[in-house]
């Protein structure tokens, strides 16, 4: 029986199981707390898919049979849980009236989008913490 080689986590990819500490690192400064994981192309690809396909009001099954792909199957897509290939992403695409191209461009959009928010908000969060540690008037040091 052949071992089947193991899958090794990517630094700063996404994981589901919480990543030991290893404190501050030389060149980052001490770390404020664990970054939220960013969304996977495959979960913003099944919330787009599944938001053309019930703006088209459809369902699952009427537009799995358009795309040639079981309706199980196009639900897991639209869950996150299976990566398609570009074939059946096109497929899908193209029974709901768009195209590959049109749809890789949308989920990067979003992607960016998503991206954009949590920097800022990450930004207007450490500038409220620099606020409330700025003092006014005289200090007072204890010895």
């Amino acid at each position: 029986m052949t071992e089947v080689p193991r899958l090794h986590v990517i630094p700063g990819g996404r994981t589901d199981e919480p990543q030991p500490s290893r404190g501050p690192q030389p060149s980052q400064g001490p770390r404020k707390g664990p970054a939220a994981p960013e969304p996977l192309w495959r979960e913003v690809l099944g919330e787009q898919l599944r938001e053309l396909r019930r703006r088209h009001q459809e369902t699952l099954a009427e537009t799995a049979a358009r795309a040639g792909i079981s309706p199980q199957y196009l639900s897991e897509v639209e869950r996150g849980l299976k990566e398609p290939s570009s074939e059946m992403i096109a497929a899908v695409a193209g029974a709901l009236g768009t195209t590959l191209g049109g749809l890789a461009e949308s989920v990067a959009g979003e992607l960016r989008a998503q991206r954009e928010a949590a920097l800022l908000l990450r930004h207007e969060l450490a500038a409220r913490r620099r606020s409330r540690t700025r003092t006014t008037g005289p200090l007072a040091l204890a010895a």
